[in-house]
């Protein structure tokens, strides 16, 4: 089970990006800094919880995701970057976790100056040639909700991981009202198409918090997991 659990950690950051996909893009506002905190779920049972924070120092940013559960395992993301003429530059990425007494890493580093993308997984280190506009798991979230703002989302978004730069693609499936434990929020429906049979992965998000994401499913053939919000401090409509 807690291999499972890390599995979703990793799903609940890495794909958020595609719950910023709404056409209430009118009602976004400036990216501003905020703190949101959520009730994990593995199975329908509550196992532990997670935060999103975004933080600037002048023209750096820092987005964390971390995530707990029941003291079997640990999860943490950090993604560095600038943001210059509504565009994001990707500078590094690092994924820290624990499943009981193992440990993992994972980071990125966007050189553009020596044109190449850097990673290491655990002990494997690989490199592929840089490419601008390149996004990690996290910071494609803050991208898609600029471009919401500024005329329309592209095509597909690539996002960098230890093996390579992939497109990724997101699909809207209407509007629905989610209660979590911070209220109830009108919410507009995203899903993430997986090439992997027996996959979904479900997200709402809620213009008035600024396209917060207030919930996450995951299904993986007979294992199930979720976010939902329990509190948020931050821009609100």
């Amino acid at each position: 089970m807690a291999k499972n659990v890390m599995k979703t950690f990793g799903i609940a950051a890495g794909v958020s990006a595609a719950v910023l996909l709404s056409s209430f893009a009118s009602q976004a506002f400036a990216m501003s800094p905020f703190q949101a905190s959520y009730q994990f779920s593995y199975n329908g049972k509550n196992v532990g919880s997670a935060t999103r924070t975004l933080s600037q120092s002048g023209n750096n940013w820092n987005y964390v995701f971390a995530a707990k559960a029941a003291g079997m395992a640990s999860a943490t993301e950090t993604s560095k970057f600038s943001f210059d003429n509504n565009a994001i530059n990707s500078k590094s990425f690092s994924r820290t976790s624990k499943v009981l007494i193992h440990n993992n890493t994972m980071s990125i580093n966007f050189n553009p100056s020596s044109k190449v993308i850097s990673t290491k997984k655990d002990d494997k280190a690989r490199s592929f040639p840089w490419q601008s506009g390149v996004l990690d798991e996290l910071n494609a979230e803050l991208q898609i909700r600029e471009d919401l703002k500024n005329g329309g989302l592209k095509s597909n978004y690539r996002i960098a991981d230890a093996k390579e730069v992939e497109s990724r693609k997101f699909v809207r499936q209407g509007n629905e009202t989610v209660k979590t434990a911070n209220g109830s929020y009108d919410t507009v429906k995203v899903v993430m198409k997986h090439d992997k049979p027996g996959r979904e992965t479900v997200f709402w998000l809620a213009p008035k918090l600024d396209y917060l994401p207030v919930k996450v499913s995951h299904l993986d053939k007979k294992s199930s997991y979720s976010l939902l919000l329990t509190g948020y401090k931050g821009p609100t409509k």
